[in-house]
């Protein structure tokens, strides 16, 4: 038995790899996917799977930022998920935070600041939860935490390209999901499924992780849904 939630990464990428469709935070499949003739028509698909996905789901603040959540001033419906974000700059306000809490059933924030926005509302929301570290996040220990303390047996992984890369390379992935969208994006610097640190000589091959298919199912509109295990 792992010591950690068995661990799925879940994204669409585009069939060239990407998970942006450009290199600023502007540009962003969310809002643009919906906007493109033979992308908009087969998108709900990829929602539709994201919303079966686990009751624990990893994140970081940059991405939610991204998607608006510091500027929300509805009142959101309450989830049953857990939200686990990392978040070191931040790029979460306190609103964003608020936000957050309101919508999970738990919100864990793991972050190297000890200013977080976070800790001035954690006497107004019983389930925030905040994992502090001194320089960079132990995400070892972080996935233990969320298995013993939190009771996380399975985990969502919905990050960006480098966060995905250390977590890969750490062996903290057991299974990729992806939704591949018919498209060719391009740039040598929007993000793909898998960025970070390029490994730079033969020593560094041990870090490359192969992949067992379990399924490739076509879906509508020539979308495609590819599934492996992680060989780690």
């Amino acid at each position: 038995m792992i010591d950690r939630p068995y661990t799925t990464l879940f994204m669409l990428v585009s069939v060239d790899g990407k998970i942006s469709t450009g290199d600023t935070d502007v540009m962003d499949v969310d809002e643009d996917y919906p906007k493109i003739a033979g992308l908009k028509e087969g998108l709900k698909q990829y929602y539709d799977l994201e919303s079966e996905t686990d009751l624990f789901s990893f994140n970081t603040g940059r991405v939610f930022a991204k998607v608006g959540v510091n500027a929300k001033t509805e009142e959101p419906k309450k989830s049953a998920v857990s939200f686990v974000v990392v978040d070191n700059e931040p790029h979460l306000t306190t609103e964003g935070v608020a936000y957050l809490a309101k919508k999970s059933k738990s919100l864990v924030i793991a972050t190297t600041n000890p200013t977080h926005p976070a800790n001035a509302l954690k006497t107004d929301f019983e389930n925030i939860h905040i994992l502090e570290y001194e320089s960079e996040v132990d995400f070892d220990d972080l996935f233990s935490k969320l298995k013993y303390e939190f009771g996380a047996d399975r985990l969502t992984v919905q990050s960006g390209g480098t966060l995905n890369t250390m977590l890969v390379r750490k062996n903290l992935i057991d299974r990729l999901l992806l939704v591949v969208a018919p498209a060719l994006i391009g740039g040598k610097i929007t993000s793909t499924l898998m960025d970070g640190e390029s490994l730079h000589s033969p020593d560094e091959l041990s870090q490359i992780r192969t992949l067992e298919l379990v399924q490739a199912k076509p879906l509508e509109n020539s979308y495609l849904l590819l599934e492996y295990r992680v060989n780690n």
